[in-house]
């Protein structure tokens, strides 16, 4: 048993649908887990779902997210029950309008060095999901991220572990030497490891030497075993954290087609230069910038620079920065897309991310207050799970 979709009519009616490039008022008819028509009319039929003037958007689409990484490990050393994460994170989701999530699981550890907490846990995290998922108890859709991090120690036997068959929707090539990228100012990611590991000064410059020299020592042969491997998995590969044109330039080489997080403006202008759609963290646009000093994505937006949101560490955030953005744009059906077909087109899920007669009925139902959206209901597959 996988995703079970709904028998039945549903019938939702008297809402503003968020169509491709429009909003029209009318109503939306719902069989065996698929929209079967759209009418920019009203129903009076028994059981019509009556919306109140509410928008009804497709079910938001999250690409990279940590959170359930955050749900199996709440707090530093504290290893959750897995099933029992797995689920929170499944309904967490389901409750902010998210019906297609990419769950992003680092490959590739260190073994060398007991300061970090660089252990391997992905293949037998992603065993658990797909059993949780076999039996039909998640609410929404779950594929695969893959983050295989190049400056690890076992990235090529740990993405050996992982076949065709696991669902593995995104291979991200995560390179995190100190000094480049992500973490150019060095005094940024000193912040945040003595932070969250709680190391010296002296352990600190250990820890960045460690990484440049693993660098330099590993990171061609696992660059290419990651770019290798997403082929192998029919995965769609993305860069993570580019910053110079340089660095998109090596992405296209790669083939990848979908940029996480690009650092600067010369990035983002260089990947759409070369056809690379530019995702950036909802969190930054909420917050009105980078917490680690780079882009900032509502530069990137008001650039026409920024194509898909991800919500990263803040599962709400993902429905609340598609508002922000269609006001920054005027343009509410542009603003959803960012969240809804821009990311379905990215990974290559055709049957989800618009509203429109035969795809998936993964619907969520939102009132503007002026405070920001407020989800009223949420559909996956035709099933209501919040």
């Amino acid at each position: 048993m996988q995703m079970r979709f709904e028998t039945g009519e549903t019938i939702l009616t008297n809402a503003r649908l968020v169509l491709p490039g429009e909003v029209v008022q009318g109503t939306l008819r719902i069989r065996d887990g698929r929209i079967t028509s759209i009418d920019q009319t009203g129903s009076m039929a028994p059981g019509a779902i009556d919306c109140g003037g509410d928008l009804l958007i497709p079910g938001l689409i999250e690409l990279h997210t940590d959170n359930l990484e955050r749900h199996i490990q709440p707090r530093p050393k504290v290893d959750w029950p897995h099933a029992a994460a797995i689920l929170a994170h499944d309904g967490e989701l389901a409750s902010t309008g998210i019906t297609t999530v990419f769950d992003a699981m680092r490959v590739g550890s260190v073994t060398t060095n007991p300061r970090t907490d660089y252990r391997e846990y992905a293949r037998s995290l992603a065993s658990e999901l797909l059993e949780v998922r076999a039996k039909g108890m998640l609410r929404i859709s779950h594929f695969l991220h893959l983050r295989a991090e190049i400056c690890s120690e076992t990235l090529i036997d740990e993405l050996a572990k992982f076949s065709s068959e696991d669902r593995v929707g995104i291979v991200s090539l995560m390179d995190h030497t100190p000094g480049q990228r992500q973490f150019r100012d060095l005094s940024k990611l000193k912040d945040y490891v003595c932070g969250k590991h709680g190391l010296s000064e002296e352990q600190f410059a250990d820890h960045v030497a460690e990484q440049q020299e693993r660098r330099a020592r590993l990171g061609e042969a696992h660059e290419a075993a990651a770019v290798a491997a997403a082929a192998t998995f029919g995965a769609v590969l993305a860069s993570h954290d580019d910053t110079t044109a340089d660095h998109v330039a090596v992405s296209a080489a790669h083939g990848i087609r979908l940029a996480e997080f690009p650092t600067t403006v010369e990035a983002a202008q260089a990947c759409h230069d070369h056809g690379i759609a530019v995702m950036m963290g909802a969190p930054n646009l909420i917050r009105g910038g980078s917490h680690s000093g780079n882009v900032a994505a509502e530069d990137l937006a008001r650039a026409d620079l920024l194509d898909i949101l991800s919500s990263d560490y803040v599962p709400s955030s993902l429905l609340l920065a598609a508002f922000r953005l269609a006001r920054i744009w005027d343009d509410i059906p542009r603003g959803i897309a960012t969240v809804t077909s821009a990311p379905a087109a990215a990974t290559g899920l055709q049957d989800r991310g618009r509203i429109e007669e035969g795809l998936l009925a993964d619907l969520v139902r939102v009132t503007e207050l002026d405070s920001g959206p407020v989800v009223r209901g949420v559909w996956s597959h035709g099933r209501q799970v919040g």
